[in-house]
């Protein structure tokens, strides 16, 4: 059934094409924001977030940093081939091959640099590894590699090759932690300046690290509902974010989660008391209508594709029906849609 699964279709939702943003604002906090406030959804903009703090509240953000993940290169015969490396670790490493079925297993691909030119770098092809990606070793470190060689991973939707202020737009301003192939996109709106203001007002505002797979964007398969688990994505809480979320929630005060990311490296931290453990893991957390939510009480995140894990999340925090109502309103007042898109501020269980 795939994805058409009919599970999915309360997930589903058409979009104009001119409605998805293909290029960032112009400034970094210049997006809109569509706020869920007594039930209603109103118009507002990413500012507006300053005067929806009171001291001792906490907001957390995701510091993973996008790889230049993406590769050109050529066969011996002349062809084009693309790589996405889908982890940077050492040894052979996972990677979406395309042409993938015309590649034999053993072909050296020679890589190019940004400017096309020969670099050096060869990309050994193997054989077929999880989720239709191929083994690839490289011919040096894959941090060196993809820094002689790598692109921005755009996603497909933005229908445009990377250019050099995506280098810098599609990171956040907080990104240390190299290891995403996506960016955690509602943490694209804040700036170091709204981040200051916020401190400077009693908010705290803390890190988790959550590096983003490629699989965030895939639609979901019948054997994802089935199964009840998401693709495996390495995570960090310091011990400094656990014990700020952990006194926030002791006094009563608010925690916002910047992303889906957020909420789902705080929620697999959690434990059935809602206690928040710091340390590393990976998760497989699929969030979806049912989930009991221990720890984040509000969340700004983006709009998100049709038939997703991301859009399962938001409905099963702020309510399905809730939710879907706001995505229609953006549609039809003009919002843009994700990854550089506007985003939607939602407390969790608003109806």
């Amino acid at each position: 059934m795939g994805d058409n699964d009919p599970r999915l279709d309360p997930y589903d939702y058409r979009l104009p094409p001119d409605a998805i943003a293909r290029t960032p604002p112009e400034h970094r906090d210049g997006g809109r924001m569509l706020h869920a406030r007594d039930g209603a959804w109103v118009d507002a903009a990413i500012p507006d977030l300053l005067n929806m703090f009171a001291p001792g509240d906490v907001l957390v953000v995701n510091d993973t940093r996008v790889l230049n993940a993406r590769m050109y290169g050529h066969r011996r015969t002349g062809g084009r081939v693309e790589l996405l490396l889908l982890e940077p670790g050492p040894g052979p490493v996972s990677a979406m091959v395309r042409p993938g079925k015309k590649i034999r297993e053993g072909e050296a691909i020679s890589l190019v640099s940004r400017d096309g030119e020969p670099t050096g770098h060869t990309a050994c092809v193997g054989g077929p590894a999880p989720g239709g990606a191929r083994s690839v070793t490289l011919s040096a470190d894959p941090l060196q590699v993809m820094s002689d060689c790598g692109h921005v991973p755009l996603p497909p939707y933005i229908s445009r090759p990377a250019t050099q202020a995506d280098e810098t737009r599609y990171q956040t301003v907080f990104a240390d932690e190299p290891g995403a192939v996506a960016a955690p996109t509602a943490s694209l709106h804040l700036t170091a300046d709204m981040i200051d203001a916020l401190r400077a007002r009693g908010v705290e505002v803390h890190r988790v690290t959550l590096h983003v797979g490629a699989g965030t964007f895939r639609n979901l398969r019948s054997e994802d509902l089935d199964r009840g688990v998401l693709h495996r994505e390495w995570y960090r809480v310091p011990e400094e974010t656990a014990s700020a979320v952990m006194a926030a929630r002791t006094r009563g005060s608010m925690v916002t989660a910047v992303g889906t990311t957020v909420t789902r490296t705080l929620e697999t931290a959690a434990d059935e008391d809602g206690h928040v453990r710091c340390g590393t893991g990976e998760t497989t957390l699929f969030i979806r209508p049912g989930f009991k939510f221990q720890v984040v009480d509000r969340l700004l995140t983006n709009f998100h594709l049709p038939r997703t894990s991301l859009l399962m999340l938001v409905c099963a925090f702020g309510g399905r029906d809730h939710v879907m109502a706001g995505y229609a309103a953006a549609i039809k007042r003009g919002f843009r849609f994700y990854s550089y898109g506007d985003a939607m501020l939602l407390e969790r269980g608003a109806q």
